[in-house]
C-alpha cells in the first residue's frame, strides 16, 4: 500500500453553508429558465411563493424557539422554497404551494432541530404530502405551451393561481381538457394511462407530446438541469457517486426491462429524460443531511433510489417517483453508512 506524504496544513476550508447553499440555487437556474419556455411563468409565480412562506415560517419558528432570526441567512429555506415550487404544477392554486412550503419548514425541518437535523428531504416530505392529499391539483400539470390551444400569458397564470380562473374565464382543468384531445399532461402520465387501458409503447408515442427523445418540452429541462448539476460537480458542491449511481442504474434497469418487454414498460431515454430525474438525481438527492455519507454507502443509496424509481414507475401507482424513491431511501442511511463505515487503519474490522 503505497502511502502520500506532504507538508503541513493538511486540512482544508470548506464553503460555509450560505455560500454552498446560493451557489445550488444558481445552478438551478438553467433548468427554472427551461421549465419557464416550455410550461410558462406559473412555476415563477409559484417559486417567489414559496419563497415569501418559506421565510415566513422559518421566521416564526426561529422567534417561538428563541433562536436569532440571523439564521435565515443561512439560504436553507431558500433552497427548500425553490425545490418545491419547481416540483409544483405551475397553474396550481396558491394555497397548495403555502401548505406545502410552511410543512417542510416547520415540520420536516424546525421540528426535528433545524438545519443539519432532518431525516428526510424537507422538500420531497412536502411534494409527498401535496401528492397523496391533493393529488387532482399536484397532477394538473399542462401540456407545453407549444400544444395548448389557449396558451397561458403571465397575467393568465397569475390570476388562474390566485383567482381559479385564467382572463378569459378558463380553469387549469379545462385548459388541460382542451389540449387533451391532442395530449395528456405529461409524457410518464401518458405512457401509464395508455398501458393501464392495454396500449401499446408503439401505439403510445403516436401522440404529439413525444416529439423527440422523452417528450416535447420535458426533455430539455431534464437537459437544463443535467447542465446545472454537471455544473455542481465542476464547482465541487456536491460528489459524483449519488447522481452517477442513481443515472446509471436507472438506465440498467430501464434497459433491462424494455429489451424483456417492449411493447408494456417505458424506454430508457423516457425515464431519464423525463419527469424530475435529473432534478431528483443531482439536486435532492444530493441532500449533505439526508443522504449516504460515505463513499461506498453515497454508491448504494444511489442505487436504491435508481431500483425505486424503476419499481414505482413501472408497478407503482404514480407517473413520476423521485420523491418516494428520495424518501425511501432516506430512511436505509443510518444502515447503509453503518454497513459501509470504512475501517479505522490499524483496527479490526
Amino acid at each position: 500500500m503505497a502511502l502520500t506524504i506532504s507538508s503541513s496544513p493538511h486540512s482544508t476550508i470548506a464553503l460555509d453553508t450560505p455560500t454552498l447553499m446560493r451557489r445550488v440555487c444558481y445552478c438551478l437556474i438553467p433548468g427554472i429558465l427551461v421549465q419557464w419556455w416550455f410550461f410558462g411563468a406559473g412555476s415563477l409565480i409559484q417559486i417567489a411563493l414559496a419563497v415569501l412562506t418559506a421565510y415566513g415560517a422559518e421566521a416564526l419558528v426561529l422567534r417561538l424557539r428563541g433562536r436569532r432570526l440571523s439564521h435565515l441567512k443561512d439560504n436553507s429555506a431558500l433552497l427548500s422554497a425553490i425545490l418545491i415550487g419547481i416540483a409544483i404544477p405551475p397553474l396550481a392554486p396558491w394555497w397548495l404551494v403555502v401548505i406545502g412550503t410552511s410543512f417542510a419548514i416547520i415540520v420536516a425541518k424546525q421540528l426535528y432541530g433545524g438545519i443539519g437535523q432532518n431525516l428526510f428531504n424537507p422538500a420531497m416530505v412536502a411534494y409527498v404530502l401535496l401528492l397523496v392529499s391533493f393529488p387532482l391539483q399536484m397532477t394538473s400539470w399542462l401540456p407545453p405551451l407549444e400544444l395548448q390551444l389557449y396558451p397561458v400569458s403571465f397575467a393568465d397564470s397569475f390570476s388562474a393561481i390566485f383567482t381559479g380562473f385564467t382572463q378569459d374565464g378558463f380553469s387549469p382543468h379545462q385548459l388541460k381538457e382542451l389540449a387533451d384531445g391532442t395530449t395528456m399532461a405529461t409524457p410518464l402520465d401518458t405512457l401509464k394511462t395508455g398501458f393501464t387501458q392495454g396500449h401499446t409503447h408503439s401505439e403510445i408515442i403516436t401522440n404529439p407530446v413525444f416529439s423527440g427523445l422523452a417528450g416535447i418540452g420535458w426533455q430539455w429541462v431534464n437537459l437544463a438541469y443535467l447542465a446545472g448539476g454537471l455544473m455542481m460537480l465542476r464547482l465541487k458542491l456536491i460528489s459524483w457517486p449519488i447522481p452517477v449511481a442513481i443515472v446509471v442504474s436507472l438506465f440498467v434497469f430501464s434497459l433491462i426491462g424494455f429489451l424483456i418487454s417492449p411493447d408494456t414498460t417505458i424506454g430508457p431515454s423516457m425515464h431519464l429524460l423525463s419527469g424530475a430525474t435529473m432534478l431528483g438525481a443531482f439536486f435532492i438527492a444530493t441532500d449533505p443531511v439526508s443522504a449516504a455519507t460515505t463513499f461506498k454507502g453515497r454508491l448504494v443509496y444511489g442505487v436504491l433510489i435508481g431500483l425505486l424509481v424503476y419499481l414505482i414507475r413501472t408497478f407503482g401507482g404514480y407517473p413520476d417517483a423521485i420523491a418516494f424513491a428520495v424518501l425511501l431511501a432516506n430512511m436505509t442511511v443510518p444502515m447503509i453508512d453503518a454497513l459501509t463505515k470504512p475501517t479505522t487503519y490499524g483496527a479490526a474490522r
